[in-house]
Order: structure tokens, then sequence, then C-alpha cells
């Protein structure tokens, strides 16, 4: 695929992607938009009357109420209220509130069948009780601390049987603290069937998708965390740290009314800590993506970050309402600083460093910043309580967006492997013709050496040995006394150097046998003429791999030198030839029954056949021995079997 191609494809991926992602949050907020079910049978309650009660002391949740004893105990009685309503907070003195809303059904007494209650969200730093017709139907599990942080929905059963009758009234009790938010959103009642649809879908839509896309980049992370334990450059720590921090961070939106064992205060320091060190790891993570460091930034925010996690940890005095929830508000702001300026300086590197990767999830991450400040202020000053909270879709995108960059850096360094091995298949290809031209011009050359080698070898051998011979013969014919049988003698030497000389240039294959076996043929019809036996004790040796022409020329040059020996002067009728093998040599052994000579004798008057064979055998890194034995003389060749190479 070209390049070209590529980068279309991958813009084409991402705007998909985005594409995808603006029509899931457009869908979830056209969802959120339709409130009101189509069914005849489900009414949608936006009226109610309201009372508020101020009691010195937290009132019990009992089985029963009495409408008329709740309407004494105000002085204001009941008024009537719009739903979703707003509970007032300004303005009041401290101290516990409850409100009362009823809600009457008279004109769905007509109704028969399964039938349910759904408030689709409420509000209250205290607990939820709903009565019908004046008797308890259900109560919140949780602490009040804990319902703030949950946010609710609330489905109840209102009847089962297919005879079942809605109760004539509806009384939901609320408590709450001034200063805090409190409301109650629009409520529906009538037909099992329609609001429980209506209750599952808005489930999975703000709660299970959210929450399966948190696993699912948990898993994600927890893949990276595998991936950087190998490979610590790359930054898969960094991803599993904010898989985990946003998956905590998100615990108030997904988790139920059945919290974790765990205490309020603790729940706080939890999600309050998680979010800021999930901020923290993403500036480090942008700061790996962009390449432009800040050691002294990043130090300053690992203290602000260890600092307000200390500074958070509960205390005897943190489980106390008032101070839990002021708390709270308090390292919110802080972590909207914090996340502030990473967005700012995040923008800014990006820029600075034209990394479009790093750019792409910069923006993402200010529209999630936005969409938790946004949250976050319409929770401070709440008007509907019916309001659709952007925190977990922003950071779902948050989440898909750097599974995104990840895989598009997978494809990414993909491509530019297949580029590097089809540039270096280009080079190995183009060194290989290169090396195959250089090749052929070494094995010219070297023919060319050879060739003149061999010329200048045989011209060396046929001067000293075939030259030598005819010079004799010369000698012999100008001579007055020569006779027919010292000429026959000198010319039958001129034909076995001759010989000799072709004999060499035989492929013998590093076969010292096979070059025995040819020697052994060219002498035999001359020993056999001479009368002499020939007793051929050669055994298997190893294979010499220095054997080529120029050394089997040597080697035949000193055999043949010691055969002349032995008919011209030993008077021998019998000739031992034997081969044997140590760790060190192969040795060939060549004795006679002849009467023999003596060495030094013999080199004193000056032979040149003894100090020739002596030559030869040093030329081949060799040695060669001769023994005087009780009939005869031995003459031992020893070759070495791995040879030195000469520099």
């Amino acid at each position: 695929m070209k390049h070209g191609n590529a980068a279309f494809w991958r813009l084409s991926a991402a705007l998909a992607f985005v594409a995808s992602l603006v029509i899931l949050i457009g869908g979830v907020l056209k969802e959120e938009a339709a409130n009101e079910p189509t069914s005849s049978q489900v009414k949608h309650v936006v009226a109610a009357d309201a009372l508020v009660l101020s009691p010195a002391r937290p009132m019990p949740v009992s089985e029963t109420v009495d409408e008329a004893s709740l309407a004494e105990a105000s002085p204001e009685g009941w008024q009537a209220v719009a739903l979703p309503s707003v509970f007032k907070t300004e303005g009041l003195a401290p101290g516990l509130r409850t409100t009362w809303l009823r809600v009457r059904l008279d004109d769905l007494r007509d109704m028969r069948g399964p039938m349910s209650f759904y408030v689709r969200q409420w509000f209250a730093p205290g607990l939820l009780a709903v009565y019908a017709d004046g008797h308890l139907i259900y109560r919140s599990p949780g602490s009040p601390v804990w319902n703030l942080f949950r946010h609710p929905s609330l489905l109840l059963p209102l009847g089962y049987g297919a005879d079942s009758q809605l109760p004539k009234t509806l009384l939901l009790r609320v408590d709450w603290v001034p200063k805090q938010i409190a409301a109650v959103s629009s409520l529906y009642v009538g037909a099992a069937q329609p609001i429980v649809t209506m209750a599952e879908r808005r489930s999975l839509v703000v709660e299970q998708i959210p929450f399966m896309f948190s696993a699912a980049f948990v898993l994600v992370g927890i893949f990276a965390l595998g991936v950087w334990m190998f490979r610590r450059q790359y930054p898969g720590h960094l991803f599993f740290l904010i898989a985990i921090f946003s998956m905590t961070r998100r615990w108030h939106f997904q988790l139920g009314l059945e919290r974790l064992p765990i205490s309020d205060a603790w729940f706080v320091w939890l999600t309050l800590n998680a979010l800021l060190w999930q901020v923290i790891a993403t500036h480090f993570l942008f700061a790996y993506m962009h390449g432009r460091r800040q050691p002294r930034m990043e130090k300053v925010l690992l203290c602000i970050g260890t600092l307000l996690s200390l500074v958070t940890l509960p205390t005897t005095l943190l489980p106390a309402l008032p101070v839990l929830l002021s708390l709270r508000h308090m390292a919110q702001f802080m972590i909207i600083l914090v996340a502030l300026y990473v967005a700012v300086a995040g923008l800014w590197n990006a820029w600075r460093a034209r990394s479009l990767d790093t750019g792409w999830l910069v923006v993402v991450y200010v529209f999630s910043y936005v969409c938790g400040v946004y949250d976050y202020l319409t929770l401070m000053n709440l008007r509907n309580a019916e309001f659709f909270t952007l925190t977990p879709y922003s950071a779902l995108f948050f989440s898909l967006t750097i599974i995104y960059l990840m895989f598009l850096r997978y494809v990414r360094m993909v491509d530019e492997s297949e580029k590097v091995n089809a540039t270096l298949e280009e080079r190995v290809k183009a060194r290989e013709t290169e090396l195959a031209a250089s090749y052929a011009r070494l094995r010219e050359v070297e023919h060319h050496q050879t060739l003149s080698h061999e010329r200048e070898r045989l011209m060396r051998d046929m001067h000293d040995g075939l030259g030598s011979s005819l010079t004799s013969v010369l000698r012999v014919v100008q001579s007055q006394h020569g006779t027919d049988v010292a000429l026959q003698e000198a010319l039958k030497s001129c034909i076995d150097d001759l010989k000799l000389t072709i004999d060499s240039l035989e492929p013998v294959e590093a076969d010292l046998l096979l070059l025995l076996g040819t020697l052994r043929y060219r002498l035999d019809p001359r020993l056999q003429s001479s009368g002499i036996t020939l007793h051929w004790d050669v055994v298997d040796v190893p294979r010499l791999d220095w054997l080529d022409p120029s050394a089997s020329l040597h080697i035949l040059r000193i055999l043949q030198e010691t055969f002349s020996n032995i008919l011209k002067h030993t008077q021998a009728t019998e000739i031992h030839v034997a081969t044997g093998v140590d760790d060190v040599h192969v040795w060939v052994s060549i004795s006679d029954n002849g009467s023999g000579f003596d060495l030094e004798q013999a080199r004193q008057r000056g032979g040149r056949g003894l100090a020739n064979q002596q030559r030869r055998a040093e030329a081949l890194q060799g040695e060669i021995r001769w023994e005087r034995l009780a009939t005869g003389t031995r003459m031992l060749l020893l070759l070495p079997r791995n040879r030195l190479l000469k520099e």
C-alpha cells in the first residue's frame, strides 16, 4: 500500500471513529430527551404537593405514616410544586430538612395489572423513602453521603397480579441539608412493561455501556502493562494507571446502591484521588508522546498529588457529613486547576512538537475536561434534576481515543517495519549483485594467477627434471666413451621425468593412496625388468586437504628419487612400500634389502639427490629420514595431516 493511500485510510478511520462516537452520544442525548413513554397506560407525573419539615434530629423511618399528622407538623402545610423539583437551599439556617412529596393517583384507579413506579433521578445528602397509601414500600439502603454520590434512579413494583390496583396516594420522603444539592426528577406511574423497558434502556445508556467500555479499557491497560514489563520504552504503565484510575473515579456513576464494604470517607478519598492521579498520569503520557519533558513541573505535580492524597486521608473527623461534603468540593476545585494546567501545557507542547497524535489526544482531553467542569458546575448550581451527566461518556471518549491511538501507532510501526524490511531487502539484493560481480572478478583473477603459477611450476620442473635429463643425454652423445646402454638409460630418465610431471597434474582429490597408485603403475614395468619384487603394504590413510598438483609433484619426485637410488646403487632384489598414520603425520616408508649406503658420505660427495629430497619435504612442511637397516636402507617421509597457511 502506498503511503498516500495509507494516510487516506487512516484519516477515514479517524473520521469514522469520531462520527460513531458523535452518533453514540447524540443517541444517548436523544434517548434522555424522550422522557415520556408512548404507552397510554403510563402517567408522567410533573406536579405534586410538597411539605417541608425541620426536625431537631433525624427522624426514624417508620413502617406507616399519616398525612394528617404531617400537615399538622408543618406550619405551611402542603403546597403545589412542579416536577422536576429542586429544593430551596439558599437562605436557610443549618440543620436537617425533610421534604415530603405527595402524588395523587385517583385518575389511574381504573387500571389493572402489574404496575410500577419510576423515579429517573434524585439528589440528596440523605435517604429516600416511599410510601403507598401510608405504608412503607422502599427505603434507600445507602448512607446519606453515599446517596449523594450515587445519584440513583429508582424503579419500584406497585403490583404484580393481573388484578393489581394502584394506590391512591404515593408519599416520597427526602432528607437533605442546606447548602447541598437536593432535587427529585419527574415520576412515572402505570403499567409495568413500558416503565421497566424505559428504566432498562436508561440503565443501559447511563450505566452499563460506560461500565462495559471502562472494563474493556482496563483489560487494554493490563495488556499494555504486560508489554511495558518487557519493553520499558513503551508507556504501557501509563495506559494501565489511566485505565485503573478512570474506572475507580467513575464508581459513583456505575456502582449500585449496595455500595462497597468501605466507609464513606474512604470512598471519597478513593474517587477523588483516582481522578487526581489520572490527570497526573495523563500529563506524563502527553510528555511521552510529544517528547518535551518538563522535569521541574513533573516534580511539582507529583508533590501536589502526594500532598493532596495525604491531606484527604480519612481521620476520625472526616466521617462527619459536613466535613466530607466540604472536603469533596475543595478537592474537586484543586483537581480542576491541575487538570486545566495539564490541558494548557499539553496543547502548547503538542503544537511546539508538531505532534498530531498528541494534539488529537489533548483535544479529546480538553473535551473531557469541559464535560467534567460542566457536570461540576451543574451539580453546584442545580436547576434541573433531569440533566444528563456527560462525564461517563466523555471519559469513554477519552479511553477510546487512547485505544485508537495505540492501534494507529501499532499500524505505523508495522508499516515502518515493512518499509525497513523492503529497504533492507533492496540493499541486500544490491549488495549481493556487487558481491557476485566481485566474486566473478576474483575468480577470474585467481584463474589467471593459477594458470600463471602452473606455467611457472611446469617450467621450473621441466628445467630441473626434464632439462637436466636431456642435458645428461647430450653429454652422453657428445662423449666419445658413451654406449648405447647409457644413452638408453638417459632417455628413460627423460621419459620418467616427463611422465612424472604429467602425473602430478592428474586430480587426486587429496587422496595420497591414489597418488601412490599412479606411481606404482609407472614404476612397475621398470622394477619387473630389473628383477625387483615389490611388496605393497599400503593401508588407508586420512585425506590430505592440502594435496594440490604442486604438492603432488614434490611427493612424486621424492619417491622417484628414492626408487632411482635403489635401482642404481643398492643391488636390491626386494622393495617394501608401506603407509601409516599417527596423531600428527601421515607417513610413507620405502625400504629395500640392498647393500645400503652411508648418509654422511653421500652428502660429502656433494650429490644433489638427497638435498633435493630434503628441500621438497620442507616445502611440504614435512620431514624425510633415512635409516640404515641390517640389510638395506629405509626412507621415511613424514607428511603433516594439517598444513599451516603461509602468510
